[in-house]
This record gives structure tokens, C-alpha cells and sequence, in this order.
């Protein structure tokens, strides 16, 4: 069966962006797809110090946190969810550190596995939040879910957020969305084979020859 990661990158396990989470959450399960949800906004998680002893060990040098629990999760899953309230026009610290550590340090491949951001504020802030958790998918050739709408959430409490009925049906629809992907994708692979990323070039003008 399927699986699905849902992270959910806020400190308040039952906030705002929990009930949009859960709403998604409740939606792939209704559509036969295996989800997992990992609470990492209340943890205490550092971020990465550009060390490179990933590529030696094989995962992040920092091995008290949830990144390398994490790790073989989403490996194996086919999906993952990835949800933060917005700090001052941006993801939360916490969110960023673990996203930047876990995408950073896994050896593995993410060549079409399916990622979704999701995103909630108050008021603003939620598009460019949601346009910086994107660029974690479209740098690992991980195909985007889409909603009927950018895939946020309003409210100052979870209460707020069970009356925005508009989100609530964004969140949905992205549900939907995310397990016709990953069957779609599924079919595809076991016909045709995965399409084979190319990987020749790193571009990087040390001395400004070829």
C-alpha cells in the first residue's frame, strides 16, 4: 500500500495547521492511501552546519533529533505532506531546520515521489511560505500536488481554522489530488519505467574556465 508522510513543522500539535493537516490526512485514508503523521515543531531541532559527514555516514551527523528517525520513513513512503503556520512572512525555524537536514542528508533518491506543501496564518504571509517549501520538492525532481487553490488554511486558532470552510475544501481536493498522483505515477513506472534524470554537469565556476 501507499504511504504518506505528513510533518507537521508547527509547535502546537492540535493548532491551526494540525486540522489542516488532518483534513488532508483524513482524505488519503479515504482514498485507500497509508499516512503517518510526525509532530516536529515542538522538538528541539538544530540546522545544518554545511559539515558534508552526511556523504561519509550516510545521514545527518546530529543523531539525537527526529531527521534521521525520520530518514528511512520517507524513503519508503511515496508522498510527504509538509505543513507550517507562517513566522513573520515565512515557514517557522524549527520547520526549516528539519527540511533543510532531512532533504540535505538522505543519500536516497526523491525522483518522483510526490510532495505537497501546506501552509497557515492568520492573515498574510501564507503564498511565501508556501512558495519556500516548494523549492524543497523542485530541487529533488519531486512532482508538486496542487489544490483548487494555493494550499492554505486561515485562523488565529483551530477553531478559526474549522470555519474556513474554503481551506478546509482546498485541503481536500489536494487529498484527492496527492493519492490520484501516486496511483498515476504507480501505473506509470510499471509501464514505461520512471523517466532517468541526468546528472552530468555541477556547474559551479571555481575559476571561471571550462
Amino acid at each position: 500500500m501507499a504511504k504518506v508522510l505528513l510533518i507537521n513543522g508547527s509547535p502546537h500539535p492540535q493548532g491551526c495547521t494540525a486540522e489542516a493537516l488532518k483534513e488532508v490526512q483524513r482524505t488519503l485514508e479515504s482514498e485507500g492511501i497509508e499516512t503517518e503523521l510526525i509532530q516536529v515543531g515542538n522538538k528541539n531541532i538544530r540546522g545544518c552546519i554545511s559539515c558534508n559527514k552526511c556523504s561519509e555516514l550516510g545521514k545527518c551527523v546530529f543523531d539525537n533529533d527526529l531527521v534521521n528517525e525520520t530518514a528511512p520513513k520517507f524513503e519508503a513512503a511515496s508522498g510527504i505532506v509538509i505543513g507550517s503556520p507562517v513566522y513573520y512572512g515565512s515557514p517557522n525555524g524549527t520547520m526549516l531546520s528539519f527540511l533543510d537536514r532531512l532533504f540535505y542528508s538522505t543519500p536516497f533518491s526523491k525522483h518522483m515521489k510526490v510532495g505537497a506543501a501546506v501552509v497557515s496564518c492568520r492573515r498574510g504571509g501564507n503564498t511565501a511560505s508556501f512558495d519556500v517549501l516548494n523549492k524543497y520538492f523542485t530541487i529533488s525532481s519531486m512532482p508538486v500536488v496542487s489544490s483548487t487553490y494555493w494550499n492554505q488554511v486561515h485562523g488565529f486558532t483551530a477553531e478559526d481554522v474549522r470555519k474556513d470552510l474554503e481551506g478546509l475544501q482546498t485541503m481536500r481536493n489536494l487529498g484527492r489530488n496527492m493519492a490520484f498522483l501516486i496511483r498515476a505515477i504507480a501505473d506509470a513506472k510499471a509501464a514505461y519505467g520512471l523517466p532517468e534524470p541526468e546528472r552530468g554537469s555541477f556547474t559551479s565556476f571555481p575559476d571561471g574556465l571550462e
